[in-house]
């Protein structure tokens, strides 16, 4: 049996194939990005599921796709940490741009951009993966991402530089006091996550003009930061993985079209064309 596993920092999807390359089972487990996790937690996180370890003996390879994996310290922490729960299997760490590749490909080269609870970019031809920009994380990049846009709403509630009826209206759901907002920027395992959930809030009321121009700017940015920089923008197709992409699609493409730029499509969850290319590719 393979496991195939898309992990962000908020959820990973796994899917377990057969020895026929048929899909076995499907499951769920939280995000296990090593920059916001306690390593400790990973392998309890993966026994607590049910469906995992019922089949963990059976496995015998691992492709692994996560968040904060294109370091190879943590691609690397990661792997000894899998390896303890798939003990009869070969593990495989990669970053997940080079999952969001793999699930974006349509037979021709493009750019392909993430944009879930965090986001990054990246050039790819087929066979080769171009990264030409840092990914810098949620407190000085991840334009566009579910936690900037969290951020930027949470800010605005503080500041008091939302509207009264989005403010009251804010105020009446969450109920958020400063300490609590700090306590679980801080002091929390995954604080990015925290800030994304926020993103419920916004996509219920994306209508707004005002949050529609709030997210307007962060696309703005997300194509400024991170895609303009690529020579290929200026005619490849431009496509994209992750829920935000998915749930303001309308207002990216507005972005993407004030710079003359071509969006392709927009996946919500990668894990069902990862699975396709593995089997038509890989396996």
């Amino acid at each position: 049996m393979v496991a195939i596993v898309d992990s962000g920092s908020t959820k990973s999807d796994w899917v377990i194939l057969d020895d026929f390359k048929k899909v076995f089972l499907k499951t769920e487990t939280i995000g296990f990005n090593p920059n916001f996790i306690n390593i400790e937690l990973i392998v309890p996180e993966i026994e607590k599921n049910n469906n995992l370890t019922s089949v963990k003996n059976s496995i015998t390879k691992v492709f692994f796709y996560g968040s904060g994996c294109g370091v190879e310290k943590n691609r690397q922490t990661i792997k000894e940490e899998i390896s303890k729960v798939f003990t009869n299997a070969t593990v495989i760490v990669k970053e997940d741009l080079m999952a969001a590749a793999y699930a974006a490909y349509s037979g021709k080269p493009a750019i392909v951009c993430i944009m879930g609870t965090g986001s990054n970019s990246c050039y790819f031809d087929g066979e080769n993966l171009t990264i030409k920009l840092p990914s810098l994380g949620f407190l000085m990049g991840d334009e566009g991402s579910g936690s900037a846009i969290g951020k930027q709403l949470v800010r605005r509630f503080f500041m008091q530089k939302l509207p009264q009826d989005l403010h009251d209206e804010f105020d009446e759901v969450y109920h958020l006091t400063i300490d609590d907002a700090l306590k679980n920027m801080y002091h929390i395992t995954r604080p990015n996550a925290y800030l994304a959930a926020f993103n419920k809030f916004v996509i219920e009321r994306k209508d707004h003009p005002y949050l529609r121009e709030m997210v307007l700017e962060e696309m703005r940015s997300f194509f400024d930061y991170q895609v303009l920089p690529y020579e290929e923008s200026k005619h490849a197709e431009i496509n994209f993985i992750g829920s935000i992409a998915y749930y303001y699609e309308n207002i990216l493409r507005s972005a993407a079209a004030e710079l003359n730029l071509n969006v392709g499509h927009i996946v919500q969850k990668p894990i069902e064309s990862l699975v396709d290319y593995h089997i038509k590719y890989i396996l």
